[in-house]
């Protein structure tokens, strides 16, 4: 394989050379990586790194070089391994190669110790080859290929959180395929609507009108590309995966690739496959899943306890700002769920590497359990902070330049969807300010009595390094947002943008002044909160006990509000029906016949008792019964 990757190099066009590495170089040294000595730490973390660096080079590469596509051959029917480079795709490539090194470093301390690092490494660079697969493909079977291919690290790298309990991951796996269902049958109406697999055509041609079928092939293709992201309603494996798998997983795929994968595909959708015109149904549509997808998601991240689950809802609810960006259909609302997306995978990245500082060295998230890390843990609040701030959209970090751009698009298509909004912006707020409160604020809970263990201290530099990066990337994309979003621009094209600029400041100091009362809204509500409740854990408290929303919450927590339960449940009854539809066949064949032979064995033993009398009645009878019948038929 290696022979056949050198050879690749060393002939050929540059450009396709690089393409193929980004797919085979990753897997290649996952492969190796597994294969290693299990002691090799040093070793296998050295190939790691080296393959994510590389990998990293190459989106460089593809980000800074010419646009081109290229075929081989691949099976019959005129089918082509079709790989194509532009603007967009090696934005996206570019966004998964930065995610991917600094979660890998992160994850180099963390896995450290850990017996199933060399899989987990193996998995990871797995995921970033599939990824870079399923973003450079240009056509909808090499697409498929690669998304489907996701879904095998995905199981693998949440099962190795915990063996013994693998739940999780086959929720997970179900919700996923399930998703990848609905694409797979989306693609296949949408390719025999088109007339051809092959992306780069279909770029060419004009988009299909949302007219009969199509809404519906749309509307598959959609709901597979923001079931990937985490929208309602398939969500619930992640806050269930949060307590399971590793936490470096959570940041890579919930945190950042998922998201990535999934807003890249829904708005070539929107954009490059169909035609998604402002104000439709479709439109209404997409915006509908995404303002319930910020709202329920939201409102339930406020009412945890537990640092990893209330970063997972909200790993749920920033989908449903994009997929509301999107849904609009405007250009604002593109750039802005373009712009949330990469501001996303940055600050929820940063979130979870948070989580993950504390996991290690608290030994627990339970925020009922942890208090006062500042202190403790100054250079990882400082990255929490900044990224709290990020997601709850306050200037001038770069959260509150995507979110602006998502509410004007918002209240341009109607003023539900802005207030839904806006309500997801003062529940995310008030989460976070919760958190950060109750983790990092609140008073000193170490030494806690009769506790001997040492007090956490600064995790070491590998950890917090790839933290305060990402701290930085939010103040430098909300500082300098001009050239995200310009760049942004490009990508999707003078033709769409129509003249406008949508870079800077956002142009709505009216917008912007409601937000900021939100905001200020939220902290007056927090500390009302902890005043109310006595400490910043409860702050919410008064909320999740309400009257006609404690049964909500507790319904929602009992899993009966989990669309996933309800797929369950309706999948168990009907293998009970089956079991009794099976156990009543078997009782007719094995007790009924068998009992039914045997009495009428019974009987005729007993007509057989030796008289010729008897027998010459039973053959007149028989006789007569024949000569009867053949004198009706005829």
């Amino acid at each position: 394989m290696l022979n056949m990757l050198s050879q690749l190099i060393m002939e050929g066009d540059n450009h396709i050379n690089l393409v193929y590495m980004m797919i085979v170089l990753p897997a290649c040294l996952g492969l190796i990586i597994a294969l290693l000595p299990t002691k090799g730490y040093v070793g296998r973390s050295a190939a790691f790194i080296s393959a994510l660096v590389l990998n990293s080079l190459g989106a460089l590469g593809l980000f800074a070089g010419d646009e081109f596509s290229m075929l081989l051959p691949w099976g019959e029917f005129g089918m082509h391994f079709a790989l194509r480079v532009y603007g967009f795709s090696a934005f996206i490539i570019l966004c998964i190669a930065v995610a991917a090194l600094l979660t890998g470093i992160y994850t180099v301390v963390f896995m450290r110790g850990r017996n199933h690092y060399g899989s987990f490494y193996c998995f990871f660079l797995l995921t970033l080859a599939l990824a870079n697969g399923a973003v450079l493909a240009n056509n909808m079977i090499v697409l498929l290929f690669f998304w489907a291919g996701l879904l095998i690290p995905l199981f693998a790298m949440i099962t190795l959180g915990n063996r013994d309990d693998v739940s999780a991951a086959v929720k997970a796996l179900i919700i996923s395929v399930f998703a990848d269902l609905l694409l797979i049958l989306g693609v296949a109406m949408t390719v025999y609507h088109s007339g051809g697999i092959d992306m780069l055509m279909m770029d060419a041609i004009e988009p299909l009108p949302l007219v009969g079928l199509n809404k519906l092939s749309f509307m598959l293709m959609m709901l597979g590309a923001l079931g990937k992201a985490g929208a309602i309603p398939f969500h619930s494996w992640i806050p269930d995966a949060a307590g399971k798998a590793p936490l470096p997983f959570m940041a890579l795929m919930p945190g950042a690739m998922e998201k990535l994968l999934g807003i890249y595909l829904a708005v070539r959708v929107a954009r490059d496959f169909y035609i998604l015109e402002p104000g439709s149904d479709m439109s209404m549509l997409i915006m509908c899943i995404g303002a319930i997808t910020i709202i329920f998601a939201v409102a339930m991240a406020m009412i945890q306890k537990d640092m990893k689950r209330l970063l997972s809802y909200h790993a749920v609810s920033q989908v449903g700002y994009m997929a509301l960006g999107i849904g609009t259909a405007l250009p604002v609302g593109i750039v802005g769920a373009l712009f949330h997306m990469l501001n996303n995978a940055i600050y929820k990245n940063a979130l979870f590497l948070s989580a993950g500082a504390l996991e290690r060295n608290c030994g627990t998230t339970d925020l009922r359990q942890i208090g006062g890390l500042r202190r403790l843990m100054p250079l990882t609040t400082v990255g929490f902070v900044v990224a709290a701030f990020s997601i709850s959209g306050l200037p001038p970090f770069n959260g509150f330049f995507s979110k602006e751009l998502i509410f004007d698009a918002a209240l341009e298509s109607g003023v539900f969807f802005y207030i839904m909004a806006l309500l997801g912006a003062f529940m995310t707020a008030a989460s976070f300010l919760k958190l950060g409160h109750s983790a990092f604020f609140g008073p000193l809970k170490y030494p806690q009595e009769g506790d001997e263990s040492p007090a956490p201290r600064e995790t070491p530099a590998a950890m917090f390094m790839p933290l305060l990066i990402l701290a930085l990337l939010c103040v430098f994309c909300g500082l300098s947002n001009a050239t995200p979003i310009t760049a942004i621009q490009s990508i999707l094209g003078d033709s769409f943008m129509a003249g406008h600029d949508y870079s800077g400041w956002p142009h709505s100091a009216l917008l912007v002044l409601i937000s900021l009362a939100v905001l200020a809204a939220a902290v007056v509500h927090h500390f009302f909160g902890v005043l109310r409740s006595g400490e910043a854990i409860k702050a919410l408290d008064h909320i999740h006990y309400a009257p006609g929303l404690r049964h909500i919450y507790d319904a929602a927590q009992k899993r009966r509000l989990d669309p996933f339960e309800w797929l369950m449940s309706g999948l168990r009854a009907c293998a009970r029906g089956f079991f009794a539809i099976d156990r009543a066949i078997d009782w007719v064949y094995n007790v009924f016949l068998v009992k039914l032979a045997v009495g009428i064995g019974a009987g005729l033993s007993a007509l057989s008792d030796g008289h010729s009398a008897r027998y010459m009645a039973w053959a007149f009878g028989g006789l007569l019964f024949l000569l009867l019948t053949f004198l009706i038929l005829i």
